[in-house]
């Protein structure tokens, strides 16, 4: 039966096939390819629409936005010195420390050794500037995305609303992310923070909502059975419950973060990113896979430790 229903889904999409080639012939048979063309096309009316609005946003948001930048770069800038003041044997060993207490001792050598390898070709300093950046990208994040994916969880209508729009930030090209970030704070780290912030929010906000929503019914209506409030309910019950996959929504937004370094250091974003694209800039492939293994490695580092915390969490 089933190889019989699997023809006949066959046939079905060949006769459509052949029918949309014959109809198509047929058209081009009695009309012109200047005939098929679209009659109209708004694309310039839309672009300039989108334009007249981040126009708008310059002029009358300056100050909101010139605050914002002003902060980001006083954030930025201490945590970046403060990291590259702490030296290398202290950092090497807080990491093999979390790795060690978060996950297990094979996790902590292996995250040690990593940071080892990446001073050892005179990375380190950079590598410090990608954690600041990535530190405040992902703290962003997590701040919006958070509360964000708790508002999916609880209402249906804001979940249909907002779900075609992540599906939009995760499709849309990463370079696009580079655009506003340009046109409200101009070329440097805090625009690459907001490039990096809307590129790696989704998940976070995909998964918060998920794991609320995939906590057991019967659990939410035993605590409202016994008087919870909707805020005790869900600090109480929901969150804890849904940890495991928020803390997988988080794994993910870091690396989403820090794969976006690279284009970021396009709009004047420092750290690992700028030492890939200097070397692709100046056709030093050895260069540029050095400083590439050197994000990849930081990757596997915090996924490791991120998926440790998770792990270790008691039932």
């Amino acid at each position: 039966m089933k190889f019989i229903q699997r023809f006949r889904s066959i046939i079905l999409l060949a006769s459509t096939i052949c029918i949309a080639l014959i109809a198509s012939a047929i058209i081009h048979s009695f009309t012109g390819d200047d005939d098929l063309k679209y009659p109209t096309n708004f694309g310039p009316e839309i672009a300039g629409a989108i334009d007249d609005l981040i126009d708008w946003l310059v002029v009358n948001g300056e100050w909101f936005f010139d605050g914002i930048n002003d902060n980001l770069k006083i954030v930025l800038n201490e945590l970046r010195e403060f990291l590259v003041w702490i030296p290398w044997p202290v950092m090497i060993s807080l990491i093999f420390i979390m790795g060690w207490r978060l996950g297990s001792m094979k996790i902590g050598i292996a995250s040690a050794l990593g940071m080892v390898l990446i001073g050892l070709v005179n990375l380190w300093e950079p590598a410090m500037v990608t954690i600041a950046i990535m530190a405040v990208s992902v703290s962003i994040a997590v701040i919006l995305g958070i509360p964000i994916g708790i508002l999916m969880a609880r209402s249906n209508l804001f979940e249909i609303i907002l779900r075609p729009i992540l599906d939009a930030m995760q499709t849309m090209p990463s370079f696009v992310y580079l655009v506003p970030g340009i046109m409200l704070f101009g070329l440097g780290n805090v625009a690459a923070i907001l490039a990096t912030v809307l590129y790696s929010i989704p998940p976070c906000i995909r998964l918060t909502n998920l794991g609320i929503r995939q906590v057991n019914p019967s659990v939410v209506e035993a605590g409202e059975s016994f008087g919870s409030t909707t805020y005790q309910l869900l600090s109480k019950v929901q969150l804890p419950m849904a940890i495991p996959t928020i803390m997988a929504g988080i794994n993910q937004t870091i690396m989403m973060a820090l794969a976006m370094s690279t284009i970021a250091a396009m709009v004047g974003a420092g750290g690992l990113g700028i030492e890939v694209l200097r070397s692709m800039g100046q056709l030093q492939e050895g260069q540029a896979f050095i400083a590439g293994s050197a994000i990849v490695i930081m990757a596997i580092i915090v996924d490791r430790i991120t998926q440790s915390i998770v792990m270790s969490r008691p039932e």
